[in-house]
Parts: structure tokens; C-alpha cells; sequence
């Protein structure tokens, strides 16, 4: 994967619209959409792709912050997203709807509050979905503001925030600011001013460095023995195969110590940093 490939991580809760709007955002369906209750992203998956003369590295995830599945299946989905955006990623983009803010909302917004560092915030954008429950002629930076916990959130991530509707914005409107096309080109922007801002650099830490190496290491032993194989493949394979030796190390860790450790949370620093070295450790050895 090229230097210049931004990869960007999507965090929110279930049912918030993370697939439909990388769809959205590609113009294609490259992530599964569920028409049933039940959750719809099962698992981290990511795609590659050209958009604008850019190239995307859209990491989708389930849902980190409300989900009430087993606490194997989320940290194994933590690992996979963790191995995914190693080094780490220049964006996240933490996705909610436009709508009636409950005491759900709050306890989600808590969750992200409590798992992300300061500096975690310097690369993280909020984007809503369900943009068609704004009021006439009203965007999304007039919306926010109505509600302090909401409006909090955004300043702590550089009051960037943007809105889209999976469904009726697709069509043009006479309001440019209500169409899809209008909202990934005012995205894309702001990416492109935060990776500028933070001098090129994606948000990275001990742990996912380390993850890094590791994968490197793999890419430099399965060169040296599939000489058919394209550097793509190759960093494909490794990545599987780090993966598969990290779930074996973090299987004692608990969801609440993977998410602080991947958003870079400093406030119990000897308890994260423990746990990432002992993990470091047997991912040396576990070769």
C-alpha cells in the first residue's frame, strides 16, 4: 500500500450507518448492508480504493461503543481493526445520527470521551448520518450546538463535523449543502486539511508501532520465501499472520484495556503500558 494512502477508521455505534455510508461516500457497495434488526457490521473489514485522485484505505468497524455481543468476538474485532490501520490511522471518523439525543447518545458519546486521548481527538471528525431529519435550511454546526454534550465532542475534535443521508440526499436538490456529492468533496477537504495540520503524521502509538514492526518483519520472511507472490499479497499474508498471534496474546485483555491501549489513553499509563508490553513480548516471540 502506497505512503500517500490515507487510511481512515469509522467508529459508532450499531445501526448508525457506517457500511451505508461508505457506499455513500464510493459511490458503490463495498460493504454489506443489513435490512434486519439485528446489528449490521459483524466484523472489521476494509477496502482500498481510489476516490478523487486519492487513495482510501476505509476501515469499517462494528460497534465498539454499545454493542452486546460476547467480549471474545470485540476484542477480536479490536486486534483485527488494530492490525488493519497499523502504523495507525490519519483519520477516525466517529459516525452518529441525526437525532433525538437520549441517554443512549450520551452514554456512547461517554464511551468515546472516556477511550480517546487527547491526541486521538487531533485526527478524529464527527460525521452524522440521517441528514434528512435537519430542519429546513438548518446545518449540521447550527444543529449541534443546541445540545452541550454533542457540541463538546465536536470541539474536542477541532469542530470538524460534516452530514450526510444515505437515502434521500443522493438526488440533486436546489441546497447544494443537501446532497451527498457536495458533503464528500467538503470531507475529503477537511482530511486533507487535518493530515496537513498534523505535518503528514497519522495518529500512532507504542502499541500500534509495534504491530507495525511485527507485520514488516512477516512481509521481509514471506519475501524471502514466495518470490510469485505481489507486494499487495504480501502484505496481506502478513497481516493475517500477526493477527493470528496477536488474538493468542490479547485473549486475557479485556475490551475496555484494548480500546484505551488503541486510542492511546493515558489515564491508568502503568496498567496500559504493562499490558502493551507483555504483549509486545509475545508477539516477538510467538514467531
Amino acid at each position: 500500500m502506497s505512503e500517500s494512502t490515507r487510511r481512515i477508521v469509522v467508529l459508532g455505534k450499531t445501526g448508525a450507518g457506517k457500511s451505508s455510508l461508505a457506499n455513500t461516500v464510493f459511490g458503490e457497495t463495498l460493504f454489506p448492508i443489513d435490512g434486519s434488526p439485528n446489528s449490521g457490521t459483524t466484523e472489521c473489514k476494509a477496502e482500498t480504493k481510489c476516490l478523487d485522485k486519492r487513495s482510501i484505505r476505509w476501515i469499517d468497524t462494528p460497534g465498539f461503543f454499545d454493542t452486546k455481543r460476547s467480549e471474545e468476538e470485540m476484542r477480536a474485532e479490536i486486534v483485527r481493526c488494530i492490525t488493519e490501520c497499523a502504523p495507525g490511522p490519519h483519520a477516525f471518523l466517529i459516525v452518529l445520527k441525526v437525532e433525538k439525543f437520549t441517554e443512549q447518545e450520551q452514554d456512547v458519546i461517554s464511551k468515546i470521551c472516556e477511550y480517546f486521548s487527547e491526541d486521538a481527538f487531533k485526527y478524529a471528525t464527527v460525521l452524522f448520518t440521517y441528514g434528512d431529519e435537519l430542519s429546513e435550511n438548518t446545518k449540521i454546526k447550527q444543529w449541534v450546538v443546541q445540545n452541550a454534550a454533542l457540541s463538546d465532542l465536536v470541539k474536542k475534535c477541532g469542530g470538524r463535523c460534516h452530514v450526510f443521508d444515505n437515502k434521500y440526499w443522493k438526488k440533486i436538490q436546489q441546497d447544494e449543502y443537501r446532497t451527498n456529492q457536495f458533503q464528500v468533496k467538503e470531507l475529503l477537504n477537511t482530511i486533507d486539511q487535518m493530515i496537513e495540520a498534523n505535518k503528514g503524521s497519522c495518529y500512532t502509538n507504542e502499541m500500534l508501532q509495534a504491530v507495525e514492526k511485527k507485520i514488516q518483519q512477516e512481509e521481509d520472511l514471506i519475501k524471502g520465501s514466495s518470490a510469485n507472490m505481489s507486494q499487495p499479497e504480501i502484505r496481506a499474508q502478513a497481516k493475517s499472520n500477526v493477527l493470528k498471534r496477536l488474538l493468542i496474546v490479547m485473549a486475557g485483555v479485556t475490551v475496555a484495556s484494548l480500546l484505551g491501549l488503541f486510542f492511546g489513553q493515558k489515564k491508568d499509563v502503568t496498567a496500559s503500558l504493562g499490558l502493551f508490553m507483555g504483549a509486545h513480548v509475545a508477539i516477538r516471540y510467538a514467531s
